[in-house]
């Protein structure tokens, strides 16, 4: 008697969303996202040494934009804590966009924004303002110098011909970084009064931010991350492998080339006035390929937002408890969790 054919245990399978429930799925979680931001500028605006309702926030943020005259807690609002949070959140933004190019074009899921040696370029800069006592209109500009002129000596460094080998660009950029981070550390010895200031710098800090200087960082900011936004399909074409993106007619050594300037511009100029601030580039774009998948087209817009907001409660929780720096903060939050993907990553 023959066997009767078994049917396949369906119930064994693990559940999947159907191709048609994805998009509903994902435009979910953007609308979490969306309201997580919204709350996060709402909470930031409203919490701090003077308290202010929500209800209260959202009245000034319309009265100011309707151009109504401003009174009371209103002038508290839009001139003391919108412009730190509207820093925070283009920071974050930026940050974590630049990190998830970063990876996508390296390759490499240890990337972040301060690869290439922006990070100790920034702070040497800040470093020989403060030590030289210029006045501090003048050290955001020497930080934003400095660290451009980090990267140009890491491309510099790794150029091999008309070529920029992943390896190179990253040994580089470990040299150029130890080398200014050296030469940082020794002004930092010679200069004990000032190196509260610095220590403050290269933790981060977004208490000084106006509308002046987040009207500063915008250019950079915009030119740097429309770029990358531009570059998107081509990044995904760069996860093929090299040579398989040159046989699509992609030009990976000009695409690697804009990448890496655009990215560091960006990263430069928010570096430059709010001092360096880690993890947020490193863990962000993680946490949305999980979420949202690899896909750079939706991979860097939603890590802009994803960014801003952590950034801004980052900030909120800096300004609100013992803690006080942004960075210890981001590095508090960032590190356990970088070590639970790790962990995750290996028994996966």
């Amino acid at each position: 008697m023959r066997d009767t054919p078994r049917l396949p245990d369906l119930t064994a399978v693990p559940a999947r969303p159907a191709p048609s429930a994805r998009p509903a799925l994902a435009a979910s979680r953007l609308a979490l996202l969306l309201l997580l931001l919204a709350a996060a500028v709402v909470l930031g605006t409203g919490l701090g040494s003077v308290r202010i309702p929500p209800a209260e926030v959202l009245g000034a943020l319309w009265r100011g934009l309707t151009g109504a005259e401003l009174a009371g807690n209103d002038v508290i609002v839009w001139q003391i804590r919108l412009p730190r949070v509207a820093m925070g959140v283009l920071v974050g933004a930026t940050l974590s966009v630049c990190g998830g190019a970063f990876q996508g074009v390296f390759r490499n899921p240890l990337a972040d924004p301060y690869l290439l040696g922006v990070a100790s370029g920034s702070a040497l800069g800040a470093t020989v303002g403060l030590t030289l006592g210029w006045p501090a209109p003048l050290i955001p500009l020497l930080a934003l110098v400095t660290a451009l002129v980090a990267v140009g000596a890491t491309l510099m460094l790794a150029r091999e011909g008309r070529r920029f080998p992943p390896t190179r660009l990253i040994l580089a950029g470990v040299v150029v970084g130890s080398v200014m981070g050296a030469a940082t550390t020794a002004l930092i010895l010679r200069g004990e009064d000032r190196a509260r200031q610095v220590l403050a710098y290269t933790l981060g800090d977004l208490s000084f931010s106006g509308w002046r200087e987040v009207l500063t960082v915008l250019p950079y900011a915009g030119l740097g991350c429309g770029a990358l936004l531009l570059l998107a399909r081509a990044l995904d074409t760069l996860q093929l492998g090299d040579l398989t993106a040159r046989s699509l007619g992609v030009p990976v050594e000009r695409l690697r080339l804009i990448v890496v300037v655009a990215a560091s511009l960006a990263t430069a100029g928010a570096v430059a006035y709010v001092g360096v601030i880690g993890f947020v580039g490193l863990i962000v774009p993680h946490v949305v390929r999980l979420a949202w998948g690899s896909a750079h087209r939706t991979l860097l817009p939603v890590s802009a937002l994803l960014g801003g907001t952590l950034l801004v409660f980052a900030d909120l929780l800096a300004r609100t408890t013992p803690l006080s720096q942004v960075g210890i903060v981001t590095t508090l939050l960032g590190g356990p969790f970088f070590l639970y993907l790790l962990r995750r990553g290996r028994h996966d």
